[in-house]
């Protein structure tokens, strides 16, 4: 096989974080990698990232790109450190714009922070495509989970789903987001589902049960004969009604605060005041 897929993945948020390489070239793409935080010291660290670039110096690529699916709400993104290290652009979905203004207006960010998607390389919208190497990823946008998600097509073998869904014993992704909805997630699940059954679905989370450890791949058809929310056969209202219903039942995520604050920026923690230290903002009763 010319492309080779390797997963890395991060134990405290149980994130997948991809290395996608054509061993021709050695060229490769990074998507949703993750910065630690140790929230309770406000910390942040570089060891998963290091982990990562140890891996891509030791075969030799060329990083050329860092894909983001979307602004994660349960972890941090790595992407400064990877584009500082080897010069990659850092590529999102052209609706991080809209993410932006929700997000801009509930943290009250600073005026120099515009939502216009500038602080990313590139914005994709649905169909684009991004050849490295001999990849060749093809854009789906894919929203429900937020407005923003996308999923990249790669080859028309694989796909790396983002937050849309999980492993089947697990299901599918909250829709309580601002800009979230169950029914436009349904219709997003069912353009990936829609694929070949032999599409490799990559998934950013997993969350195992005891019965299993942590997977990362699993098939298009083997999600719709098993996916305990979507496999076939269950309605759109079914769907919906089941979404929101567990929704409702949801805490939020223990990183999200944070995670939103840093993810809009594509990754860089907000400015350094004038002591020279950044902030994270706590918005009292908004969440």
């Amino acid at each position: 096989m010319n492309i080779e897929i390797t997963s890395f993945l991060d134990n405290d948020s149980e994130t997948f974080t991809y290395v996608v390489e054509d061993k021709a070239s050695s060229k490769a793409v990074i998507i949703d990698p993750v910065l630690d935080f140790d929230y309770s010291a406000g910390r942040v660290h570089t060891a998963s990232a290091q982990k990562i670039a140890d891996f891509v110096d030791e075969r030799g690529l060329l990083v050329e790109w860092v894909l983001e699916t979307h602004a994660h709400a349960d972890h941090l993104s790595a992407a400064p450190f990877f584009k500082r290290k080897y010069n990659a652009q850092i590529g999102i979905g052209a609706r991080i714009t809209e993410v932006q203004k929700i997000f801009k207006a509930l943290f009250n960010l600073e005026k120099e922070f515009l939502p216009n998607g500038a602080q990313f390389d590139r914005l994709f919208e649905e169909g684009d495509t991004l050849e490295v190497g001999n990849m060749r990823f093809e854009v789906m946008h894919v929203p429900g989970h937020t407005p923003a998600d996308i999923a990249y097509l790669l080859n028309n073998e694989s796909v790396f789903v983002g937050d849309t869904m999980f492993m089947p014993d697990v299901g599918t992704a909250r829709c309580d987001f601002p800009g979230g909805s169950a029914t436009t997630l349904y219709d997003s699940i069912h353009r990936i589902l829609a694929l070949p059954e032999e599409t490799n679905i990559y998934v950013c989370h997993d969350y195992p049960t005891k019965h299993r450890t942590h997977e990362s791949k699993v098939t298009v058809g083997e999600q719709r004969e098993y996916n305990i929310h979507v496999k076939d056969g269950v309605s759109k209202d079914e769907f919906v009604k089941m979404r929101e219903t567990r929704d409702a039942t949801l805490s939020m995520p223990r990183l999200i605060l944070p995670s939103i604050q840093v993810n809009v920026r594509a990754g860089e923690l907000p400015p350094p005041e004038s002591n020279d230290v950044s902030y994270i903002k706590v918005p009292i009763n908004q969440l």
